[in-house]
C-alpha cells in the first residue's frame, strides 16, 4: 500500500512539472500578470489634484463725485413717500325724456265705461275732416278718433306710422300739445313705438276725452302740436251730423 501511494505522489509530481515547464515555455504566466495590470484602474492626476480655492472680495466702483451724488439723489428720492393726487373723474349727465306733473290714480274703475256709437263716432270723423280742410296746409296734420285705451285705459296714444317717419324726430323727445286757448301740456313722444306715452294721460284727463272724440293734430313746430277737439257728444241722443 505505501508503495503504491508514493509511486502516485511522484507521479503527480512529475506531471506539475511538466505542466510548469510548458506554462513557462508559453509565457503563459507573464501575460496573465499583464493582463491583470491593465485591467486595474489606476487614478488619474488631476482628480488627485487639490481643488484651487478662489478669493472673493468686493472691490467697491470708482466712480466720479457728480454720478455717486446722483445716484445718492436718486437713492433718497426713492425712499421718500411719493404722493400721488386723486383724479376726479367727472360726472356725465345722460338726458332723459321725463314729464315732471303727471296724474296718479290709486285704481282705475272700468266699470263705468260710456261707448260711443258708430253713428255718432262718425259723424265726429267727418266734422273733424271739415276742421282739417279749413286749416293751413303748410302745416302737416292728422286725425285721431279717441278709444276706451286712449282716454280710460292704459293712456297710450298711438300715431299714424307713416307721419311719424316723415315729419316727426328721430328720437324720444318732449312733445307739446297745444289746446285751443293756448295751454301747453308736455308728453313724450317715443320715436320706436311711434306714439305718445308719458303727459298724454293728463292731457286726456284735463280735457275729459272720451271714447269716440275726433281730435286733429296740426304740426306748428318741430316738437309742438295744436290739438283741435271735436266732441262725439254732440252727435249723441239723436243729433245730425
Amino acid at each position: 500500500m505505501v508503495a503504491a501511494k508514493l509511486t502516485y505522489e511522484e507521479c503527480r509530481r512529475k506531471r506539475l512539472e511538466e505542466n510548469n515547464k510548458r506554462l513557462k515555455a508559453l509565457n503563459l504566466p507573464l501575460l496573465s500578470q499583464a493582463l491583470r495590470e491593465s485591467l486595474t484602474p489606476k487614478s488619474s492626476p488631476a482628480k488627485n489634484s487639490k481643488p484651487r480655492r478662489v478669493r472673493e472680495q468686493q472691490v467697491p466702483l470708482r466712480r466720479s463725485s457728480r454720478v455717486a451724488n446722483k445716484a445718492y439723489q436718486a437713492q433718497k428720492e426713492i425712499s421718500e413717500p411719493v404722493v400721488i393726487p386723486a383724479v376726479v373723474t367727472p360726472k356725465v349727465v345722460i338726458p332723459r325724456v321725463v314729464v315732471s306733473e303727471r296724474i296718479h290714480s290709486k285704481g282705475r274703475d272700468l266699470s263705468n265705461r260710456v261707448y260711443a256709437s258708430e253713428e255718432a263716432r262718425t259723424c265726429a270723423m267727418e266734422r273733424a275732416e271739415e276742421l282739417q280742410a279749413s286749416l293751413e296746409p303748410q302745416y302737416p296734420s292728422f286725425l285721431k278718433s279717441m278709444l276706451q285705451s286712449h282716454v280710460t285705459g292704459g293712456f297710450w296714444l298711438g300715431l299714424p306710422v307713416h307721419f311719424c317717419k316723415a315729419t316727426l324726430p328721430k328720437s324720444d323727445v318732449i312733445m307739446n300739445l297745444v289746446d285751443e286757448e293756448g295751454d301747453e301740456y308736455p308728453t313724450v313722444f317715443l320715436a320706436r313705438k311711434s306714439g305718445l306715452s308719458g303727459g298724454w294721460k293728463r292731457f286726456s284727463v284735463a280735457h275729459k276725452l272720451v271714447d269716440g272724440d275726433a281730435l286733429v293734430f296740426q304740426l306748428i313746430r318741430p316738437t309742438k302740436f295744436k290739438v283741435y277737439i271735436v266732441r262725439v257728444s254732440s252727435f249723441e241722443e239723436g243729433n245730425k251730423c
